[in-house]
Protein backbone atom coordinates (compact mmCIF):
# COMPACT_ATOMS: atom_id res chain seq x y z
CA UNK A 1 0.00 0.00 0.00
CA UNK A 2 1.34 3.46 -0.99
CA UNK A 3 2.32 5.96 1.68
CA UNK A 4 0.15 9.03 2.08
CA UNK A 5 2.04 12.32 2.35
CA UNK A 6 -0.11 15.32 3.26
CA UNK A 7 1.16 18.88 2.82
CA UNK A 8 -0.81 21.55 4.67
CA UNK A 9 -0.37 24.89 2.91
CA UNK A 10 0.29 25.85 -0.70
CA UNK A 11 2.66 28.78 -0.34
CA UNK A 12 6.33 28.70 -1.30
CA UNK A 13 7.23 25.95 1.17
CA UNK A 14 4.24 23.70 0.45
CA UNK A 15 4.42 24.15 -3.31
CA UNK A 16 8.12 23.32 -3.57
CA UNK A 17 7.75 20.40 -1.16
CA UNK A 18 5.04 18.89 -3.38
CA UNK A 19 6.96 19.51 -6.59
CA UNK A 20 10.15 18.01 -5.19
CA UNK A 21 8.28 14.94 -3.88
CA UNK A 22 6.85 14.41 -7.36
CA UNK A 23 10.39 14.33 -8.71
CA UNK A 24 12.12 12.19 -6.08
CA UNK A 25 9.40 9.61 -5.35
CA UNK A 26 8.31 6.95 -7.86
CA UNK A 27 4.61 7.35 -8.83
CA UNK A 28 3.60 4.14 -7.06
CA UNK A 29 5.52 4.89 -3.86
CA UNK A 30 3.27 7.52 -2.32
CA UNK A 31 0.11 9.52 -2.71
CA UNK A 32 0.73 13.25 -2.30
CA UNK A 33 -2.11 15.49 -1.11
CA UNK A 34 -1.78 19.26 -0.88
CA UNK A 35 -4.37 21.11 1.23
CA UNK A 36 -4.81 24.81 0.48
CA UNK A 37 -7.61 27.34 0.77
CA UNK A 38 -7.09 28.60 -2.81
CA UNK A 39 -5.99 26.80 -5.96
CA UNK A 40 -2.92 28.95 -6.54
CA UNK A 41 0.39 29.94 -4.97
CA UNK A 42 0.90 33.68 -4.58
CA UNK A 43 4.35 34.83 -5.67
CA UNK A 44 4.57 37.42 -2.90
CA UNK A 45 7.64 39.39 -4.13
CA UNK A 46 5.50 40.51 -7.08
CA UNK A 47 2.59 41.66 -4.89
CA UNK A 48 3.67 45.35 -4.91
CA UNK A 49 3.67 45.23 -8.72
CA UNK A 50 0.10 43.95 -8.75
CA UNK A 51 -0.95 46.66 -6.29
CA UNK A 52 0.70 49.38 -8.38
CA UNK A 53 -0.83 48.27 -11.68
CA UNK A 54 2.51 47.17 -13.15
CA UNK A 55 1.37 43.54 -13.31
CA UNK A 56 -1.94 41.87 -14.08
CA UNK A 57 -3.07 40.25 -10.79
CA UNK A 58 -3.50 36.80 -12.39
CA UNK A 59 0.12 36.91 -13.48
CA UNK A 60 1.53 37.01 -9.94
CA UNK A 61 -0.06 33.69 -8.96
CA UNK A 62 0.91 30.13 -9.92
CA UNK A 63 -2.02 27.73 -10.58
CA UNK A 64 -1.31 24.66 -8.45
CA UNK A 65 -3.11 22.20 -10.70
CA UNK A 66 -1.08 23.34 -13.71
CA UNK A 67 2.31 23.06 -12.03
CA UNK A 68 1.76 19.91 -9.90
CA UNK A 69 1.12 16.93 -12.12
CA UNK A 70 0.83 14.06 -9.59
CA UNK A 71 -0.32 15.94 -6.49
CA UNK A 72 -3.95 15.68 -5.38
CA UNK A 73 -5.09 19.23 -4.57
CA UNK A 74 -7.63 19.39 -1.73
CA UNK A 75 -9.29 22.80 -1.60
CA UNK A 76 -10.06 23.57 2.01
CA UNK A 77 -8.93 25.17 5.27
CA UNK A 78 -7.02 23.32 7.98
CA UNK A 79 -8.94 23.88 11.22
CA UNK A 80 -7.18 21.45 13.57
CA UNK A 81 -5.19 18.27 13.98
CA UNK A 82 -5.03 15.13 16.12
CA UNK A 83 -1.43 13.90 15.84
CA UNK A 84 -2.16 10.84 18.00
CA UNK A 85 -4.57 9.64 15.28
CA UNK A 86 -2.32 10.90 12.45
CA UNK A 87 -5.07 13.11 11.07
CA UNK A 88 -5.77 16.75 10.33
CA UNK A 89 -9.21 18.33 10.17
CA UNK A 90 -10.08 20.14 6.94
CA UNK A 91 -13.08 22.33 6.24
CA UNK A 92 -13.93 21.92 2.58
CA UNK A 93 -15.29 24.53 0.20
CA UNK A 94 -18.84 23.36 0.98
CA UNK A 95 -18.30 23.96 4.71
CA UNK A 96 -18.10 20.37 5.95
CA UNK A 97 -15.21 19.42 8.27
CA UNK A 98 -13.58 16.05 7.57
CA UNK A 99 -10.57 14.08 8.84
CA UNK A 100 -7.65 13.65 6.47
CA UNK A 101 -5.28 10.91 7.62
CA UNK A 102 -1.59 10.81 6.77
CA UNK A 103 1.55 8.73 7.08
CA UNK A 104 3.81 11.78 6.79
CA UNK A 105 2.61 15.37 7.36
CA UNK A 106 4.35 18.57 6.24
CA UNK A 107 2.99 21.78 7.80
CA UNK A 108 3.62 24.83 5.62
CA UNK A 109 0.73 27.09 6.62
CA UNK A 110 2.72 30.31 6.58
CA UNK A 111 1.82 33.48 8.42
CA UNK A 112 -0.69 36.30 8.67
CA UNK A 113 -0.28 39.99 9.46
CA UNK A 114 0.67 40.69 13.06
CA UNK A 115 -1.40 43.48 14.58
CA UNK A 116 -1.05 45.35 17.85
CA UNK A 117 -3.78 46.68 20.15
CA UNK A 118 -3.65 50.17 18.63
CA UNK A 119 -7.00 51.97 19.03
CA UNK A 120 -8.82 52.12 15.71
CA UNK A 121 -6.31 49.98 13.78
CA UNK A 122 -8.66 47.07 13.10
CA UNK A 123 -11.49 49.40 12.07
CA UNK A 124 -9.56 51.76 9.79
CA UNK A 125 -6.28 50.07 8.81
CA UNK A 126 -5.54 48.31 5.53
CA UNK A 127 -3.34 45.20 5.25
CA UNK A 128 -0.85 44.33 2.54
CA UNK A 129 -0.15 40.61 2.58
CA UNK A 130 -2.68 38.95 0.27
CA UNK A 131 -3.72 39.53 -3.34
CA UNK A 132 -7.19 40.84 -2.39
CA UNK A 133 -5.55 43.31 0.01
CA UNK A 134 -3.15 44.50 -2.70
CA UNK A 135 -5.93 45.06 -5.23
CA UNK A 136 -8.10 46.77 -2.61
CA UNK A 137 -5.20 49.07 -1.74
CA UNK A 138 -4.74 50.06 -5.39
CA UNK A 139 -8.48 50.69 -5.75
CA UNK A 140 -8.43 52.68 -2.51
CA UNK A 141 -5.63 54.96 -3.73
CA UNK A 142 -7.55 55.63 -6.94
CA UNK A 143 -10.74 56.32 -4.98
CA UNK A 144 -8.92 58.85 -2.79
CA UNK A 145 -7.78 60.68 -5.91
CA UNK A 146 -11.30 60.64 -7.34
CA UNK A 147 -12.81 62.00 -4.11
CA UNK A 148 -10.10 64.61 -3.59
CA UNK A 149 -10.65 65.90 -7.11
CA UNK A 150 -14.27 66.77 -6.24
CA UNK A 151 -13.44 68.75 -3.07
CA UNK A 152 -13.23 72.54 -2.98
CA UNK A 153 -11.50 72.85 0.42
CA UNK A 154 -7.70 72.27 0.19
CA UNK A 155 -7.53 71.32 3.88
CA UNK A 156 -10.16 68.62 3.41
CA UNK A 157 -8.46 67.48 0.24
CA UNK A 158 -5.14 67.11 2.11
CA UNK A 159 -6.42 64.21 4.22
CA UNK A 160 -7.51 62.31 1.11
CA UNK A 161 -4.10 62.86 -0.49
CA UNK A 162 -2.04 61.72 2.51
CA UNK A 163 -0.91 58.10 2.78
CA UNK A 164 0.70 56.54 5.87
CA UNK A 165 2.50 53.18 5.87
CA UNK A 166 3.54 51.60 9.17
CA UNK A 167 6.43 49.12 9.01
CA UNK A 168 9.62 49.52 6.93
CA UNK A 169 10.37 45.88 6.15
CA UNK A 170 10.08 44.36 2.68
CA UNK A 171 6.29 44.71 2.42
CA UNK A 172 6.09 48.25 3.75
CA UNK A 173 8.99 49.77 1.86
CA UNK A 174 8.34 48.04 -1.48
CA UNK A 175 4.58 48.54 -1.23
CA UNK A 176 4.88 52.27 -0.46
CA UNK A 177 7.54 52.85 -3.12
CA UNK A 178 5.54 51.08 -5.85
CA UNK A 179 2.23 52.74 -4.94
CA UNK A 180 3.82 56.18 -4.71
CA UNK A 181 5.37 55.58 -8.14
CA UNK A 182 1.95 54.53 -9.45
CA UNK A 183 0.17 57.55 -7.96
CA UNK A 184 2.82 59.91 -9.37
CA UNK A 185 2.14 58.41 -12.83
CA UNK A 186 -1.63 58.87 -12.73
CA UNK A 187 -1.97 62.14 -10.77
CA UNK A 188 -1.65 64.14 -14.00
CA UNK A 189 -5.19 62.95 -14.75
CA UNK A 190 -6.44 64.84 -11.66
CA UNK A 191 -5.74 68.61 -12.04
CA UNK A 192 -6.72 69.66 -8.50
CA UNK A 193 -4.76 66.80 -6.93
CA UNK A 194 -1.74 67.55 -9.09
CA UNK A 195 -1.79 71.20 -8.03
CA UNK A 196 -2.04 70.35 -4.31
CA UNK A 197 0.31 67.37 -4.34
CA UNK A 198 0.39 64.18 -2.28
CA UNK A 199 1.97 63.33 1.07
CA UNK A 200 3.49 59.89 1.70
CA UNK A 201 4.81 58.89 5.14
CA UNK A 202 6.68 55.74 6.21
CA UNK A 203 6.62 55.04 9.96
CA UNK A 204 9.13 52.63 11.54
CA UNK A 205 9.77 51.93 15.22
CA UNK A 206 13.47 51.19 14.63
CA UNK A 207 16.08 53.76 13.66
CA UNK A 208 16.51 52.50 10.09
CA UNK A 209 14.60 50.81 7.30
CA UNK A 210 15.12 47.23 6.16
CA UNK A 211 17.22 45.59 8.91
CA UNK A 212 17.58 42.58 6.56
CA UNK A 213 19.99 44.44 4.25
CA UNK A 214 23.41 46.06 4.91
CA UNK A 215 23.33 49.45 6.61
CA UNK A 216 24.80 51.36 3.65
CA UNK A 217 22.16 49.93 1.28
CA UNK A 218 19.47 50.83 3.79
CA UNK A 219 20.86 54.37 3.89
CA UNK A 220 20.73 54.53 0.09
CA UNK A 221 17.11 53.35 0.18
CA UNK A 222 16.30 56.07 2.72
CA UNK A 223 17.93 58.74 0.53
CA UNK A 224 15.98 57.51 -2.48
CA UNK A 225 12.70 57.65 -0.59
CA UNK A 226 13.40 61.14 0.75
CA UNK A 227 14.44 62.28 -2.73
CA UNK A 228 11.01 61.28 -3.98
CA UNK A 229 9.33 63.40 -1.31
CA UNK A 230 8.48 60.50 1.01
CA UNK A 231 8.73 61.45 4.68
CA UNK A 232 10.39 58.97 7.03
CA UNK A 233 9.36 58.77 10.66
CA UNK A 234 12.09 56.52 12.06
CA UNK A 235 11.94 55.73 15.76
CA UNK A 236 8.20 56.45 15.77
CA UNK A 237 5.20 54.25 16.54
CA UNK A 238 1.50 54.40 15.76
CA UNK A 239 -0.59 55.53 18.74
CA UNK A 240 -4.15 55.62 17.38
CA UNK A 241 -6.15 55.57 14.17
CA UNK A 242 -9.36 57.41 13.35
CA UNK A 243 -11.38 57.61 10.15
CA UNK A 244 -9.72 60.87 9.08
CA UNK A 245 -6.43 61.00 11.01
CA UNK A 246 -3.67 59.02 12.70
CA UNK A 247 -1.64 59.91 15.76
CA UNK A 248 2.05 58.99 15.95
CA UNK A 249 4.36 58.94 18.96
CA UNK A 250 5.27 62.44 20.04
CA UNK A 251 1.61 63.40 19.57
CA UNK A 252 2.09 64.08 15.85
CA UNK A 253 -1.33 64.10 14.20
CA UNK A 254 -1.50 63.34 10.47
CA UNK A 255 -4.79 64.02 8.65
CA UNK A 256 -5.24 61.00 6.38
CA UNK A 257 -7.78 58.58 4.98
CA UNK A 258 -5.19 55.85 4.31
CA UNK A 259 -3.32 53.82 6.95
CA UNK A 260 -1.51 50.72 5.68
CA UNK A 261 -0.23 48.28 8.32
CA UNK A 262 2.78 46.16 7.34
CA UNK A 263 4.51 45.83 10.73
CA UNK A 264 5.43 42.17 10.88
CA UNK A 265 3.82 38.74 10.67
CA UNK A 266 2.78 35.94 13.02
CA UNK A 267 2.14 32.22 12.46
CA UNK A 268 -1.16 31.13 10.95
CA UNK A 269 -3.96 31.26 13.60
CA UNK A 270 -4.57 27.50 13.42
CA UNK A 271 -1.03 26.62 14.54
CA UNK A 272 -1.88 26.61 18.29
CA UNK A 273 -4.73 24.16 17.60
CA UNK A 274 -2.58 21.47 15.99
CA UNK A 275 -1.42 19.89 19.25
CA UNK A 276 2.27 20.44 18.47
CA UNK A 277 5.04 22.02 20.60
CA UNK A 278 5.49 25.78 20.08
CA UNK A 279 8.27 28.24 20.87
CA UNK A 280 7.79 31.55 22.68
CA UNK A 281 6.75 33.27 19.43
CA UNK A 282 4.06 30.72 18.63
CA UNK A 283 6.02 28.87 15.93
CA UNK A 284 6.25 25.08 15.76
CA UNK A 285 9.44 23.73 17.36
CA UNK A 286 11.50 21.63 14.96
CA UNK A 287 15.03 20.26 14.86
CA UNK A 288 17.65 20.96 12.20
CA UNK A 289 16.05 18.42 9.84
CA UNK A 290 12.68 20.26 10.16
CA UNK A 291 11.08 17.34 12.03
CA UNK A 292 8.70 18.46 14.77
CA UNK A 293 9.98 17.77 18.28
CA UNK A 294 8.51 14.52 19.58
CA UNK A 295 6.72 13.61 16.33
CA UNK A 296 8.57 11.30 13.93
CA UNK A 297 5.96 11.67 11.17
CA UNK A 298 5.35 15.44 11.27
CA UNK A 299 7.50 18.15 9.69
CA UNK A 300 7.13 21.95 9.67
CA UNK A 301 8.64 24.62 7.44
CA UNK A 302 8.25 28.28 6.50
CA UNK A 303 6.96 31.15 8.60
CA UNK A 304 5.00 28.88 10.94
CA UNK A 305 8.10 26.89 12.01
CA UNK A 306 11.14 27.83 14.09
CA UNK A 307 13.69 26.18 11.77
CA UNK A 308 17.22 26.69 13.18
CA UNK A 309 19.17 29.06 10.95
CA UNK A 310 22.45 27.44 9.86
CA UNK A 311 23.85 30.89 9.09
CA UNK A 312 23.48 31.74 12.80
CA UNK A 313 24.71 28.29 13.93
CA UNK A 314 21.18 27.33 14.95
CA UNK A 315 20.95 29.99 17.67
CA UNK A 316 18.11 31.78 15.86
CA UNK A 317 15.28 30.73 13.58
CA UNK A 318 15.47 31.35 9.84
CA UNK A 319 13.94 34.66 8.71
CA UNK A 320 10.45 34.61 7.10
CA UNK A 321 11.61 35.04 3.49
CA UNK A 322 10.64 33.32 0.27
CA UNK A 323 14.25 32.22 -0.26
CA UNK A 324 14.23 30.18 2.94
CA UNK A 325 10.73 28.76 2.42
CA UNK A 326 11.64 27.51 -1.07
CA UNK A 327 14.82 25.77 0.13
CA UNK A 328 13.05 24.33 3.18
CA UNK A 329 10.31 22.93 0.94
CA UNK A 330 12.85 21.16 -1.23
CA UNK A 331 14.87 19.91 1.75
CA UNK A 332 11.88 18.61 3.71
CA UNK A 333 10.63 16.76 0.63
CA UNK A 334 13.94 14.91 0.37
CA UNK A 335 13.83 14.11 4.09
CA UNK A 336 10.29 12.75 3.79
CA UNK A 337 11.39 10.64 0.81
CA UNK A 338 14.40 9.39 2.80
CA UNK A 339 12.12 8.46 5.73
CA UNK A 340 9.80 6.50 3.43
CA UNK A 341 12.77 4.72 1.87
CA UNK A 342 14.59 4.13 5.19
CA UNK A 343 17.31 6.53 4.15
CA UNK A 344 19.16 9.22 6.09
CA UNK A 345 17.58 12.58 6.72
CA UNK A 346 19.78 15.67 6.47
CA UNK A 347 19.77 19.00 8.32
CA UNK A 348 18.62 22.13 6.53
CA UNK A 349 21.59 23.98 5.03
CA UNK A 350 21.13 27.35 3.38
CA UNK A 351 22.66 30.80 3.64
CA UNK A 352 21.05 33.83 2.04
CA UNK A 353 22.79 34.52 -1.25
CA UNK A 354 21.39 38.00 -1.70
CA UNK A 355 18.47 40.34 -1.19
CA UNK A 356 16.52 42.51 -3.61
CA UNK A 357 14.38 45.50 -2.68
CA UNK A 358 12.37 46.85 -5.62
CA UNK A 359 11.46 50.52 -5.19
CA UNK A 360 9.55 51.32 -8.35
CA UNK A 361 10.48 52.02 -11.95
CA UNK A 362 14.27 51.99 -12.35
CA UNK A 363 15.07 52.02 -8.62
CA UNK A 364 16.13 49.20 -6.30
CA UNK A 365 18.83 48.14 -3.88
CA UNK A 366 20.37 44.68 -3.84
CA UNK A 367 23.23 42.60 -2.57
CA UNK A 368 24.36 39.40 -4.33
CA UNK A 369 27.24 37.21 -3.20
CA UNK A 370 28.69 40.11 -1.23
CA UNK A 371 28.39 42.61 -4.11
CA UNK A 372 26.18 45.62 -3.45
CA UNK A 373 24.00 47.14 -6.16
CA UNK A 374 21.79 50.19 -6.33
CA UNK A 375 19.71 52.14 -8.81
CA UNK A 376 18.99 50.80 -12.32
CA UNK A 377 21.48 47.85 -12.15
CA UNK A 378 19.85 46.63 -8.92
CA UNK A 379 16.37 47.09 -10.44
CA UNK A 380 17.38 45.06 -13.49
CA UNK A 381 18.88 42.32 -11.29
CA UNK A 382 15.75 42.19 -9.12
CA UNK A 383 13.47 41.75 -12.12
CA UNK A 384 15.79 39.16 -13.68
CA UNK A 385 15.84 37.17 -10.44
CA UNK A 386 12.05 37.13 -10.08
CA UNK A 387 11.64 36.22 -13.74
CA UNK A 388 13.98 33.27 -13.25
CA UNK A 389 12.33 32.10 -10.01
CA UNK A 390 8.67 32.37 -11.08
CA UNK A 391 7.49 28.79 -11.83
CA UNK A 392 6.06 28.00 -15.25
CA UNK A 393 7.07 29.15 -18.73
CA UNK A 394 3.65 30.70 -19.39
CA UNK A 395 3.86 32.79 -16.24
CA UNK A 396 7.37 33.98 -17.11
CA UNK A 397 6.23 35.10 -20.55
CA UNK A 398 3.20 36.94 -19.16
CA UNK A 399 5.38 38.64 -16.56
CA UNK A 400 7.81 39.79 -19.24
CA UNK A 401 4.96 41.12 -21.41
CA UNK A 402 3.42 43.02 -18.47
CA UNK A 403 6.69 44.69 -17.59
CA UNK A 404 7.33 45.79 -21.18
CA UNK A 405 3.77 47.02 -21.70
CA UNK A 406 4.04 49.13 -18.54
CA UNK A 407 7.36 50.63 -19.67
CA UNK A 408 5.94 51.59 -23.08
CA UNK A 409 2.40 52.67 -22.17
CA UNK A 410 2.44 53.44 -18.44
CA UNK A 411 0.06 52.11 -15.80
CA UNK A 412 -3.68 51.72 -16.16
CA UNK A 413 -5.75 54.09 -14.01
CA UNK A 414 -9.00 52.10 -13.90
CA UNK A 415 -10.57 51.50 -10.48
CA UNK A 416 -12.07 48.00 -10.53
CA UNK A 417 -13.26 47.68 -6.94
CA UNK A 418 -16.60 46.16 -7.93
CA UNK A 419 -15.13 43.08 -9.59
CA UNK A 420 -16.38 39.91 -7.94
CA UNK A 421 -19.41 41.64 -6.38
CA UNK A 422 -22.01 41.64 -9.11
CA UNK A 423 -25.27 43.38 -8.15
CA UNK A 424 -28.53 41.46 -8.17
CA UNK A 425 -30.47 41.58 -11.42
CA UNK A 426 -32.80 44.57 -11.23
CA UNK A 427 -30.77 46.29 -8.52
CA UNK A 428 -31.46 50.03 -8.11
CA UNK A 429 -28.02 51.77 -8.08
CA UNK A 430 -29.53 54.96 -6.60
CA UNK A 431 -30.33 53.15 -3.34
CA UNK A 432 -34.07 53.79 -3.67
CA UNK A 433 -36.41 51.44 -1.83
CA UNK A 434 -35.71 48.97 0.93
CA UNK A 435 -34.47 45.56 -0.25
CA UNK A 436 -36.09 42.59 1.40
CA UNK A 437 -35.57 38.85 1.61
CA UNK A 438 -33.42 37.43 -1.17
CA UNK A 439 -32.67 40.93 -2.54
CA UNK A 440 -31.12 41.97 0.78
CA UNK A 441 -28.99 38.84 0.99
CA UNK A 442 -27.77 39.20 -2.59
CA UNK A 443 -26.85 42.88 -2.22
CA UNK A 444 -25.03 42.52 1.12
CA UNK A 445 -27.87 44.18 3.07
CA UNK A 446 -29.25 42.73 6.29
CA UNK A 447 -32.68 43.57 7.66
CA UNK A 448 -33.14 44.31 11.33
CA UNK A 449 -36.02 42.99 13.39
CA UNK A 450 -38.24 45.95 12.51
CA UNK A 451 -37.64 45.54 8.78
CA UNK A 452 -35.16 48.40 8.38
CA UNK A 453 -32.24 47.83 6.03
CA UNK A 454 -28.76 47.64 7.58
CA UNK A 455 -25.74 47.68 5.27
CA UNK A 456 -23.51 44.66 5.87
CA UNK A 457 -19.72 44.92 5.57
CA UNK A 458 -18.48 44.71 1.99
CA UNK A 459 -16.85 41.47 0.88
CA UNK A 460 -13.14 41.55 0.05
CA UNK A 461 -12.22 42.43 -3.51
Amino acid sequence: MAWHVVIAGGGFGGFYAARTLERVLPPQAAKITLVNDVNFMLYTPLLPGAAAGTLEPRHVVVPLREELGRTDLRLGTVVGATPERKAIQVRGAEGKVEDLTYDQLVIALGSVSRTLPVPGLAEHGLGFKSLPEAIELRNHVLRTLEIAETLEDPAEREAWLSYVFVGAGYAGLEGLAELQDFAADVIDLYPRCRTQGMRWILVEARDRVMPEIPADLAEFAQRELRGRGIALRLGHTLQSVEADRVTLSGDEVVPTRTLVWTAGVKPHPVIPRLGLPLDDRGRIRVDATMRVDGHEDVWAIGDAAAVPDPAKKGKEATPPTAQHAIRQGRAVARNVAATIGNGRVKPFRFKTKGVFVDMGQGQAVATTLGIKWRGVPAWWLARSYHLAMLPGAKRKLRLLVDWNVQVMFGRDASELGGLGRAPRLGHDPTGGGTPTGDEAAAEGVATSGNGAAVRAPAAPS
